[in-house]
């Protein structure tokens, strides 16, 4: 069966109705857009990973506590268990085995993606000449952003088995052809909101 890129931006927008979700949506999906080329089999991954991005808060904003119970459901009704099960472990605390490169990619590139967005804006130039240096001083000052979970942001590079520097850095790459539309381009040019 599964599900067109058209079915999940559909869905997300039934659910998601806030500016800010949405765009931690967006975010994250173009983080994992790029995340299937360097960690997954390219451009063959590329859709699902995208999907999972895109959706992996979907049914949060509605059902915070059941998150993210809907949203799976949904995607297994669907056909689509690979992206369901990513979904399903996007947080170490829920018990879920990380089985697949889907599953430990997700994990590593939604709450550092929140961060770097997070990073951005408040920067006066926003995602321009962010480097990973940056996020990295200030992911050690709790008190910014601190919703970011710290230890979600090491447990997911350490289950990816990748270098905290190089992943951000992946990151930025990922965010940076869509700065304007997700409000990075920095507070001298409007983009912080």
């Amino acid at each position: 069966m599964g599900i067109s890129y058209e079915d999940a931006e559909r869905k997300l927008h039934e659910w998601t109705l806030g500016t800010p979700l949405r765009n931690h949506a967006r975010a994250v999906e173009a983080v994992m857009r790029r995340a299937a080329h360097r960690y997954g089999a390219g451009a063959g991954d590329e859709p699902s990973w995208a999907i999972a991005g895109l959706l992996h808060d979907a049914d949060y904003e509605q059902w915070p506590e059941e998150h993210p119970n809907r949203i799976v459901a949904w995607l297994g009704e669907c056909g689509e268990p690979v992206i369901a099960h990513a979904i399903s472990a996007h947080h170490t605390r829920w018990g879920v085995p990380y089985e697949s490169a889907l599953d430990r990619a997700l994990l590593a590139c939604d709450e550092l993606a929140g961060f770097v967005v997070a990073c951005c804006l408040v920067r006066p130039d926003g995602i321009g000449s962010l480097k990973p240096a940056s996020v990295k001083k200030k992911l050690k000052d709790r008190s910014f952003a601190a919703k970011v979970d710290r230890e979600e942001v090491k447990a997911g590079v350490e289950l990816l088995g990748v270098n905290l520097d190089e992943h951000i850095q992946l990151i930025i790459d990922a965010l940076t052809p869509h700065a304007e539309e997700l409000g990075l381009g920095g507070t001298e040019k409007g983009g912080a909101r």
